[in-house]
């Protein structure tokens, strides 16, 4: 199975806080998956902890590498840049990830994460999606003591409405 690609200074074990999140489902594949996570303005209507979706430059609704976008999760105002985006054409995993920040640069409560998404067909007709996410500063801190862990939860929350709203369009 494929991996995450993480940047230097985001390798899990070296930041504040990590979380890994993954689901292997039959039935769906990675290119029935793709616009439910490459359209941020869908997340909300699967996802409750997303809101406020909205772009920058007159781009969207769908991602692509090096574009801006902003929205509201875990109540943190989200900056973000897509730093990896790659479809899933003929039978290769599908990657995205952005860095994504809240907070001046400096504040005590600023909060950097890089945020990354592998989306993979697998044999036997499944397909499996990979979340992971490290996260620095503060807030990260904090975040990784909480119990239970609001990220670990709110992801997979995140993966199974994915899930469910795949095969309710296919449906």
């Amino acid at each position: 199975m494929s991996e995450i690609f993480w940047p230097a200074d985001y390798v899990p074990g070296f930041t504040d806080n990590f979380c890994s999140n993954e689901v292997i489902v039959a039935g769906l594949t990675a290119t029935e998956l793709w616009p439910f996570l490459n359209e941020p303005e869908r997340w909300p209507t699967y996802y409750s902890n997303a809101a406020d979706v909205r772009f920058y430059d007159g781009k969207g609704p769908q991602l692509q590498a090096g574009m801006r976008f902003f929205f509201s999760t875990f109540g943190f105002p989200v900056e973000a840049q897509v730093v990896e985006h790659v479809p899933s054409i003929g039978g290769q995993p599908a990657r995205v990830a952005w860095h994504g920040w809240s907070g001046d640069v400096g504040a005590p409560d600023r909060l950097d994460v890089h945020h990354a998404w592998l989306i993979e067909d697998l044999w036997g007709g499944r397909v499996r999606i990979l979340t992971q996410e490290t996260q620095k500063g503060a807030p990260a801190r904090e975040l990784a003591k909480a119990d239970p862990n609001p990220m670990i939860n709110g992801h997979q929350q995140w993966l199974d409405g994915m899930v469910a709203a795949a095969r309710a369009a296919k449906a």
